[in-house]
């Protein structure tokens, strides 16, 4: 072989390895085992632009997210713990899938079709996240896949009928997939064979400046948007009243970028409830069903900017008012208020609310809904 051909076979070879190196990828390991003895596995979804993502098969739990800022520094944006048995402790939801119903039924009860149900209940008299061993907490079967342009998890669950109260069978499938455009991109289907609530959604905790090794700073100077022209006000056990209430002139009216912390602490009774916000936005959204934006954020010392996308007709605003220093995960310290989560959703408590938009899915309908979280920088 001619000495240039020779180089020309190891450029080639080079750059086939470059570009191979760019290939989204995923890759899987070890994450504890569960209280039965299963074992949990913990798998790393990594894009062209060296975005990282890592996902269990318990509960479906996004515990990282690495992302860079406007100097291209990478850091871990999302809060979550090192192991599984962590997650099956006190575990705030961070990161989960939830399900059956995300947020709050009222008492835990609601009747259907002339027939009164019990849910479990766990807060206080009220049901949340779809009880105690909600889906966050089950081990789900997973799959991997990866394309030209994306690394995924597939995510399978059947939950069996009377599972923390809700009638039928519901067979559920999440698919996460990461984009090379620093796109999470995910996607809910269920079916069931009995008629049951379902509003399924995910539960991720960001704080976009990045975790020190203390832990992260509030979240407070983050620049929050929500497109919506009216929110639901709740009571004193954060069950929505039925009120649609419009967000103008009132601490809720994120219409504009605000800081998150410019208006937390004003005398207002709904943020009372809340100890800060924690209430549903009703999104201003197209009707054709399509993605649409339910809030955008940006942190301005590292100019990482968060968008949530959902066909949802709503979303919950959490601003991590219930954290506190004794919440530590990957050796760090979630305090209070140092973390966000933006849960698209239809709305809480709907089952009780005939005008809100229904959460029943019937046999031989199917539930299909999708949301994103997408990153970038801004000046």
């Amino acid at each position: 072989m001619h000495a240039n051909q020779s180089n020309q076979l190891n450029q080639s070879n080079q750059l086939n390895q470059e570009n191979q190196a760019k290939l989204p990828a995923i890759v899987s390991a070890p994450f504890g085992a569960l209280p039965d003895g299963r074992e949990a596995t913990l798998y790393t979804l990594s894009n062209a632009n060296g975005m990282l993502v890592r996902i269990s098969d318990l509960g479906g739990v996004i515990t990282e997210v690495h992302v860079p800022d406007r100097d291209g520094k990478l850091a871990d944006v999302c809060l979550g713990f090192d192991n599984a048995a962590a997650y099956m402790g006190e575990s705030h939801y961070f990161g989960a899938l939830i399900g059956r119903y995300g947020n709050r039924i009222a008492r835990g009860q609601f009747e259907l079709d002339g027939k009164r149900y019990q849910l479990d209940v766990n807060n206080g008299i009220n049901h949340l996240h779809g009880g105690t061993q909600g889906f966050h907490r089950k081990l789900w079967r997973a799959e991997t896949f990866t394309t030209p342009t994306s690394a995924g998890l597939i995510l399978r669950y059947l939950s069996p009928d009377g599972e923390q109260g809700y009638p039928g069978n519901l067979d559920v499938t999440v698919r996460y997939e990461l984009t090379n455009d620093n796109g999470l991109e995910i996607t809910f289907h269920a079916s069931t064979d009995q008629a049951s609530p379902v509003n399924l959604t995910n539960h991720a905790y960001f704080n976009l400046a990045g975790q020190g090794e203390a832990g992260p700073a509030d979240i407070l100077s983050h620049q929050l948007t929500i497109p919506a022209d009216a929110y639901t006000p709740v009571d004193a056990g954060l069950i929505p009243t039925g009120e649609l209430r419009a967000v103008q002139n009132t601490p809720f009216d994120f219409r504009t970028p605000h800081a998150i912390g410019a208006r937390i602490g004003v005398l207002d009774e709904q943020l009372g409830y809340g100890s800060g916000y924690d209430h549903n936005f009703v999104l201003n959204r197209p009707q054709d069903g399509a993605l649409a934006l339910a809030a955008r954020v940006h942190e301005p010392v590292s100019g990482r900017v968060l968008e949530v996308w959902t066909q949802e007709p709503g979303v919950q605003f959490y601003s991590g008012n219930f954290l506190s220093e004794t919440v530590r995960g990957k050796g760090r310290c979630y305090d209070f208020r140092t973390g966000f989560c933006l849960e698209p959703q239809h709305f809480p408590d709907a089952p009780n609310h005939a005008h809100f938009a229904s959460t029943i899915l019937r046999p031989g309908t199917r539930y299909s809904t999708a949301m994103a979280y997408r990153f970038s920088v801004a000046d």
